[in-house]
């Protein structure tokens, strides 16, 4: 049963299962995987991408912060993976519309 799961998150968390998306499809989770795992971690408030075009209140306010801290994530990056559109990180940035 523990060889099935992975990162700790109580779920699979290959691309395979559906519960996150592939890297040229903006990578992150999709809304199958967020379900998986709020029922495998209760209490939990995970929700998928703020993908709107203008998001307004606590939806915009957690895309300021997503794209403040993958930002800074990006910056740690390799030279290589910055500069590779096809990264996950880049394809996440360009999914959550950060700047």
């Amino acid at each position: 049963m523990a060889a099935s799961k992975s990162k700790g998150m109580g779920i699979k968390t290959s691309v395979k299962s559906g519960n996150f998306r592939p890297t040229k499809q903006g990578a992150g989770m999709t809304e199958k995987g967020v379900k998986a795992y709020r029922a495998a971690n209760p209490g939990s408030k995970l929700k998928t991408a703020v993908t709107e075009k203008n998001p307004t209140g606590k939806n915009a306010a957690r895309r300021k912060s997503f794209c403040a801290r993958m930002t800074g994530m990006k910056k740690l990056a390799s030279e290589e993976t910055k500069r590779d559109p096809n990264s996950r990180i880049n394809q996440s940035l360009k999914r959550w519309r950060c700047s």
